[in-house]
């Protein structure tokens, strides 16, 4: 039994650390569906329109060599579930689902809003989100409950780093900031955080987010970005990932 492709889901979200846990944890991040040419898919696109939301049948193309009968879920649980009671990518058949909101529809390019996909992922089917067959709100999540789930808040100085960074093409930082804050926030078995005094650092790429948090409120208070590059590695030649004109340009910013 073989499937063939009809076609990719394109957008920032590059590695698995940027795509959201769930569909819908991100809403404003926008994708696109390119179809394959020469198929006829443009009738079968034919009455999509006026459809609000989309099930995307796609292809966990990062983890397609080996599975995992029990996984560490990203939220809900710090011990090993069945696979097969999760989400996770590590399936034996990498087959994943995502439900977003169509937006349009141009020719072969479907642009979509809320997925959980990453750039490049192969789309194997879309089918329409019928809300009388595809809604159980009171539906038991048994090892799941309920994740507590926290308010993020950012500074205004955070807030100016994070436009200054997007503007220069770190466009998936406040993203990661709110996915992998929202639940969870300080669990350095799942995430790159540590401790810091009162404070507590995530680290993105070459770059780390200082937060405090207040229990009692649920919230998390973004104070500030800064580079998670020392004095010496700037000043070295070697640039492996072609963002040291940008730290540094930071540094003279902020």
């Amino acid at each position: 039994m073989n499937f063939e492709p009809i076609g990719t889901y394109h957008s920032d979200a590059k590695a698995p650390y940027e795509a959201a846990r769930q569909p819908l944890d991100r809403i404003a991040t926008i994708g696109e569906i390119r179809l394959q040419p020469g198929q006829q898919f443009e009738q079968a696109l034919e009455d999509l329109e006026g459809i609000e939301r989309l099930w995307l049948i796609y292809v966990f193309h990062h983890n397609t060599t080996h599975w995992k009968p029990k996984v560490l879920p990203p939220r809900g649980s710090d011990k090993k579930v069945g696979v097969f009671a999760t989400r996770a990518p590590y399936r034996p058949n990498p087959i994943g689902m995502s439900c977003v909101k169509l937006l349009k529809i141009d020719g072969l390019k479907i642009y979509v809003e809320g997925a959980d996909l990453l750039d490049g992922s192969p789309i194997l089917d879309i089918k329409p989100y019928l809300p009388y067959a595809d809604a159980f709100p009171e539906s038991k999540t048994g090892w799941l409950g309920t994740p507590q789930k926290y308010a993020v808040l950012l500074s205004q100085s955070a807030r100016e780093q994070i436009d200054f960074l997007k503007s220069r093409g770190v466009s998936q930082l406040e993203d990661f900031i709110l996915n992998q804050l929202e639940y969870d926030p300080t669990n350095s078995d799942k995430k790159r955080v540590v401790a810091d005094g009162d404070d507590f650092v995530l680290a993105y790429k070459t770059w780390r987010i200082r937060f405090s948090l207040n229990e009692e409120k649920s919230e998390i208070t973004v104070k500030g970005l800064f580079s998670g590059y020392s004095e010496a590695d700037l000043a070295e030649t070697a640039d492996p990932y072609a963002d040291k004109n940008t730290h540094k340009e930071f540094l003279r910013r902020f």
